[in-house]
């Protein structure tokens, strides 16, 4: 009998969770696709229809919590109304509220993608095509309503941001402080100065200089986290500061 697409899409999600299950209790290399085949109840040869690889499986898990955290966040009452900062702050909430179940795996997992470079690079990360079009949408919304001022490198930006998403998953993972407090200042403030360097058109500015130096400062400060809501708390006052200025030119 023919499986249905609702099917397919239900066994999709299935093998996923039973793999994290299995990956969270034996390992990576402890766990085999026959055990999650069996574990799953799907046919030992036809799991390999959905996933090629254990490895497959690793990024499918993100690119599924990803669209997942889409789909909440935009069914939140209300968030047509929200500012920019707001939007993505709600993104990855939702993201980091699915990805809580599973933190072990995701630990395990982040380590796994670290370890393949090419992962790392380009479109490679699982589910950045996605966070790029949201972010790209989210961007043209507060254009649209005056919230920022247009800026010329909206397919760049977004890519940054997207790669910020991954990045604040990983000071999530190393962050021990009671209820994620430290991430949840992380992200707000981050956040704070994205949104006063577009309303300047700094953050533009910075694009045109070159995204690679931004993405690899950015990625340095997240993966060793030293002193990162310091120099945030920082740049926020400063960013205020450029941004009371160029209002009072106006």
């Amino acid at each position: 009998m023919r499986t249905t697409k609702a099917q397919q899409a239900k066994n999709h999600r299935l093998i996923i969770q039973t793999a994290v299950d299995l990956m969270t209790q034996h390992g990576f290399e402890g766990t085999t696709m026959k055990q999650i085949a069996r574990a799953a109840d799907i046919g030992d040869a036809t799991i390999y229809k959905y996933f090629p690889t254990k490895e497959k499986l690793v990024t499918a898990y993100f690119e599924q919590a990803i669209a997942d955290a889409l789909a909440q966040a935009n069914k939140t009452p209300g968030q047509a109304d929200f500012s920019l900062h707001e939007r993505i702050q709600l993104l990855i909430d939702s993201l980091l509220e699915i990805l809580l179940a599973d933190r072990e795996f995701v630990g395990l997992a982040r380590g796994l993608i670290e370890r393949a470079p090419m992962l790392l690079l380009g479109e490679q990360l699982p589910g950045k095509t996605v966070l790029k079009q949201a972010f790209i949408q989210m961007l043209e919304q507060a254009e649209a309503t005056k919230e920022i001022v247009p800026c010329g490198f909206k397919p760049s930006l977004a890519g940054l941001l997207a790669d910020y998403v991954f990045g604040v998953m990983a000071y999530w993972l190393r962050d021990e402080s009671e209820q994620f407090a430290n991430t949840t200042q992380m992200v707000d403030l981050s956040l704070g100065v994205l949104v006063l360097g577009l309303r300047s058109g700094l953050v533009d500015k910075l694009l045109e200089l070159g995204g690679f130096v931004v993405r690899s400062q950015m990625a340095r400060l997240m993966h060793d986290g030293s002193g990162l809501l310091d120099l945030l708390q920082l740049a926020r006052r400063g960013m205020g500061g450029l941004s009371g200025l160029g209002g009072a030119r106006g």
